[in-house]
């Protein structure tokens, strides 16, 4: 299936006719050619920097030409970096680790939070039964995809709260409608999603909060720690022979998180595009309301976060699991770019 998507997907950019810039480009610091970044879910408030860049200016001002596109899952996404098509990925951070025990080096180099900016929300008519961990079992639970980042992280909830995947049942459930459907249906008990759909489901009482980890406090009391996620991550190779491009990228999305938060919700959601809140701008506003507190404002990786974030992976992800040691850390993310941002 990811094979799949990941044909699809590079198809569509085939279309497109687009390239990216040369090393030749790179070395004159200039932009002859477009720079393609996938977004896991463009609509999705956790990944709204990349937009709001674009919406801003930002990208234009560095004299960038920056071509966002979508993807609803980051385990897609990367599929289509690795095959050379876009240049970078907007997605969870622990895709640099999981890609590195597959032999690829790919960089963080603009970390946006150092929380995962997820929700843990369980279906209303089950909100008596199913307060916390412990109680997942024998519960269907919503993830993404099966291998994406919410699945490692339903995982460790489970494991906190004494149980294995094997004490409740995994359903792909997407994002958005798709995930507001499952919860309707009965298609999952509960399920891990992001803004707006979180919103959504809050304020039409279908839904009810489990667990919030769009704030550091409630980051730490789920997982016991911080888990950097959403970063715009790269090809190491690309990184090394477009450092000017790089540079550019890192000082516009910097500029951004710092815009981010100077502003209020509802100035910022006026800033997205319109479609982005779907006929209904207070219930938009009240989404990035209740998620932008995650966005750090500086774009730097914390060393304690990416610990965690490996922590993790090494007991969940089939691709990380006994090769811990083997990871070199310091390859799957740099804060060389972010710390040369002007203030």
């Amino acid at each position: 299936m990811r094979k799949f998507l990941a044909v699809t997907a590079v198809a569509a950019l085939a279309l497109t006719g687009c390239r990216g810039t040369s090393p030749d480009d790179a070395a004159s610091g200039a932009s002859a050619g477009p720079i393609k970044i996938m977004v896991g879910g463009i609509d999705k408030v956790i990944y709204m920097p990349a937009k709001l860049t674009e919406q801003l200016g930002g990208f234009a001002a560095e004299g960038l030409d920056v071509r966002l596109l979508t993807e609803p899952s980051g385990a897609n996404a990367e599929n289509v970096l690795i095959a050379g098509d876009v240049q970078g990925v907007v997605g969870f951070y622990d895709h640099t680790i999981d890609l590195q025990t597959k032999g690829k080096c790919i960089t963080g180099v603009v970390q946006f939070a150092d929380v995962p900016g997820e929700v843990e929300i369980v279906a209303a008519g089950q909100a008596a039964t199913l307060t916390g961990p412990a109680d997942f079992k024998g519960h269907k639970l919503g993830v993404t995809s099966p291998g994406s980042s919410t699945d490692f992280l339903t995982q460790y909830l489970a494991t906190k709260g004494g149980l294995t995947s094997a004490d409740y049942t995994t359903v792909k459930a997407g994002a958005g409608q798709t995930f507001i459907a499952a919860i309707d249906n009965g298609g999952i008990d509960a399920g891990m999603t992001t803004d707006p759909t979180a919103a959504k489901l809050l304020t039409t009482g279908k839904g009810k909060i489990l667990l919030d980890m769009r704030t550091e406090q409630g980051t730490r009391a789920a997982l016991g720690g911080l888990y950097p996620a959403s970063s715009l991550y790269m090809d190491c190779a690309w990184v090394d022979g477009h450092r000017a491009q790089v540079q550019k990228l890192a000082n516009a999305l910097v500029k951004t998180l710092r815009w981010i938060k100077g502003h209020s919700a509802e100035e910022i959601a006026a800033k997205m595009p319109a479609e982005y809140a779907a006929g209904d701008p207070k219930l938009y506003a009240k989404a990035v309301h209740d998620s932008a507190g995650m966005f750090n404002g500086d774009g730097l990786m914390k060393e304690e976060g990416a610990r965690n974030v490996l922590e993790v992976l090494s007991q969940f992800s089939p691709n990380v699991k006994g090769k811990k040691d083997q990871v070199d850390l310091s390859k799957t993310y740099t804060t060389e770019f972010t710390s040369k941002v002007a203030g």
